[in-house]
């Protein structure tokens, strides 16, 4: 059975609607939860990929963020033992700076439902294709330039970059795995900075609800597609053993 490490930022958010589209394909998945304080792994060993989820604060907030340096070196050691990586979110946005893109903490707040337009580097890409002409929602604090070495696969309607591949790695600003009540959670979450327009956000994400699920499932299929997700990778160390003679 397939395993696949997700790093979950917030309370709210989660796999949510690709919870059940994984299971169904018999892949299984362990959430970690620094925010809560549970240690962030330093191994991709035990795992075929690795997810990570949305966050309520800038890529560059250390504060309410203390755990972001393990998480970029738990990324590297995806990207080194050659595993797959989505972001989603904040975590494209941590995936982007993981391969040299420049971080900001504003605007404070991207939140908005635009239409995914192909990007320079979408033509040939099955995420791309997938995303091409459907209404996605932008949920995301922050932003980060993407390195020169990266285009993007698709871009909104002003042309700034929402979804992006690097080998074996995605990262997307659209949010496939929201859920309408999601985003509930995320408005009743104690503390947590909003967008001004978050309740106009989610009668959208309700009325549009039906559509979304369509653009979910092409998504996820395109993922495990592009990045072969249904091959198990897990392999346990090799150790040298040195046997000691008996001098005796």
């Amino acid at each position: 059975m397939n395993r696949f490490l997700v790093v979950q930022h917030t309370y709210s958010e989660y796999l949510g609607a690709l919870e059940k589209q994984l299971e169904n394909r018999g892949i299984g998945f362990t959430y970690v939860r620094p925010f809560t304080g549970q240690a962030v792994p330093a191994s991709a060993v035990n795992h075929d990929a690795l997810w990570l989820l949305g966050g309520a604060y800038p890529v560059t907030d250390h504060e309410h963020c203390p755990w972001l340096d393990d998480e970029l070196r738990l990324i590297a050691a995806f990207q080194r033992a050659r595993r797959p990586v989505v972001g989603f979110g904040f975590g494209a946005l941590l995936l982007a700076q993981a391969l040299g893109g420049a971080a900001h903490a504003e605007p404070a707040h991207r939140a908005y439902w635009t239409t995914a337009h192909a990007g320079a580097g979408g033509a040939p890409d099955p995420v791309a294709a997938a995303l091409a002409g459907r209404r996605v929602l932008v949920l995301v604090e922050g932003r980060v330039e993407l390195p020169s070495d990266l285009t993007p696969l698709a871009v909104d309607h002003a042309g700034d970059w929402i979804a992006f591949r690097k080998d074996n790695a995605y990262g997307l600003l659209c949010r496939p795995e929201l859920k309408p009540g999601m985003i509930e959670d995320m408005i009743m979450e104690e503390g947590r900075p909003l967008a001004e327009n978050i309740g106009e956000l989610l009668e959208t994400a309700r009325a549009e609800w039906q559509q979304t699920q369509k653009t979910t499932d092409e998504v996820l299929a395109a993922l495990v597609s592009a990045l072969d997700l249904m091959r198990e990778r897990r392999r346990m160390p090799v150790f040298a053993l040195n046997v000691v003679k008996d001098e005796g």
